[in-house]
């Protein structure tokens, strides 16, 4: 559920298994730079640097990680399949010092480093066969995999102290009605079945390392994604909720999913399962109506669930159907959310 979305399909939501939402970048001007301005206050002290190597670095959630660890002064292992694609995302003039590694080069990055942070796997913005099923898995059990037997078998002077890896609260299935929270039990779909595997496949890894484990939401941004598709609706006086509208939408704001992994790679009280969502979900109906507020436009016209399962098959199911999940473990770890509230949200990404 987290990563690049590169082949989105008309009426997608960009959902990776972490429900991630991009914006395109035309409908802003704010470019990777100015956010390094931003994070620039908060400099890091020399003798705290930490060296992190990160999968998925160059997906949604990974860039905004990646810059906040630069900017704060900590060296940056980019782990990836892609090297060309890395090097064009994080630019050598904008990312003195980042090292970009192959998968060859993997071993000797993790090596040495003080933390991993494992964010890839394949899109699951495309409709779904069973070839595609069988990679959405696969794709986050394999680089999960490779990745604990990397830190497994690092000498334990060089092993790293910390992984963070990421889930998704597809874990819980979905529900109108149940609340869910760490300590919930696992759902019964497909989705919760990919999620049970990646989380297995990553507390596999042994030695002293901490493991902090993930379960992401729909995290907003201005990068694209789900909102990339309903604002376009939400200016030609179209836009309104998909489906029902009754589902949940457990969603967390960029800025606070960064924030929680980088207080989960610093904080030794970060272990075990953190539900990344912010501390107040919604239905999706109201979302739509949030957004029809911030954008000046009305929220009356549904997309019919039948629309989107033509496009989506399968794949719609994660559009059409949701769960209320609730960060309990952040906030007893005392975790400050940047945006409690989706409106809140709404304006600081579409303002």
């Amino acid at each position: 559920m987290i990563m690049d979305m590169t082949k989105s399909t008309p009426l997608t939501w960009s959902h990776t298994i972490s429900h991630s939402l991009h914006l395109p970048a035309p409908l802003f001007t704010t470019q990777a730079r100015s956010f390094r301005v931003l994070c620039a206050s908060h400099q890091t002290p020399k003798g705290n640097q930490m060296i992190i190597s990160i999968t998925g670095a160059t997906g949604f959630i990974g860039r905004r990680l990646v810059q906040r660890l630069h900017a704060d002064n900590h060296s940056v292992h980019v782990l990836t399949r892609s090297k060309s694609k890395a090097q064009e995302i994080f630019p050598v003039k904008d990312f003195p010092g980042i090292k970009i590694a192959g998968e060859p080069e993997w071993k000797d990055s993790i090596q040495g480093s003080t933390g991993v942070v494992n964010l890839a796997g394949l899109p699951i913005s495309t409709r779904w066969s069973s070839e595609i099923k069988k990679e959405i898995k696969e794709s986050r059990i394999r680089v999960t995999s490779k990745v604990v037997e990397l830190i497994n078998s690092s000498p334990d002077d060089t092993q790293p102290k910390v992984f963070v890896s990421a889930t998704a609260v597809g874990y819980y299935g979905s529900s109108e009605t149940q609340v869910f929270d760490e300590q919930s039990p696992s759902g019964k779909d497909y989705l919760a079945e990919v999620c049970r595997e990646w989380e297995s496949t990553a507390l596999r890894v042994n030695g002293d390392a901490r493991v902090a484990l993930i379960r992401i939401g729909v995290v907003l941004g201005k990068d694209g994604g789900a909102l990339a598709k309903m604002v376009p609706l939400f200016m030609m006086f179209a836009g309104g909720p998909l489906g029902s509208g009754k589902q949940w939408f457990s969603w967390i704001h960029l800025d606070d999913i960064v924030n929680l992994i980088y207080e989960a790679l610093l904080n030794p009280s970060y272990k075990g399962v953190i539900n990344g969502t912010a501390p107040n979900p919604v239905r999706l109906s109201e979302l739509c109506e949030q957004l029809g507020y911030v954008l000046g436009r009305p929220s009356w016209l549904p997309v019919p669930d039948f629309a989107l399962k033509a496009v989506l098959g399968e794949g719609a199911s994660v559009v059409l159907e949701g769960q209320r999940v609730l960060p309990t473990q952040a906030k007893k770890l005392g975790f400050p959310f940047k945006y409690s509230y989706v409106k809140d949200a709404l304006k600081a990404i579409l303002s």
